[in-house]
């Protein structure tokens, strides 16, 4: 039987491996908006079209912040979020298994 040492060596490795399977991970959301352009005259913005252009929505403390996203890295942002979110739930249940590998058999 492995010693409680060993078991989270183990799931260390296996968590830091999973992680670096996942990289590059970012938290946050990315929108699309549409926003007037600065050209006196443009057809889009008279017309009610705008443009388009894409931000990524992130905690910075407790304020929320925001930053625009050229429309070529989105979809590479995109798979950072959900790498992101993946490597939460994995933090999560290396939590439960911590809290269960405590517990003192009954």
């Amino acid at each position: 039987m492995k010693t409680p040492q060993a078991s989270a060596n183990g799931d260390r490795d296996g968590l830091f491996a999973e992680i670096r399977k996942l990289w590059p991970a970012a938290k946050g959301s990315v929108a699309e908006i549409r926003k007037p352009c600065v050209r006196p005259g443009c057809r889009a913005c008279a017309e009610g079209r705008k443009h388009r252009a894409f931000i990524l929505s992130y905690k910075e403390g407790t304020r929320r912040r925001c930053l625009y996203v050229a429309a070529e890295g989105v979809a590479a942002l995109r798979r950072a979020i959900a790498n992101g979110r993946r490597i939460e739930q994995l933090l999560s249940q290396a939590g439960a298994r911590l809290v269960l590998r405590q517990r003192r058999p009954r």
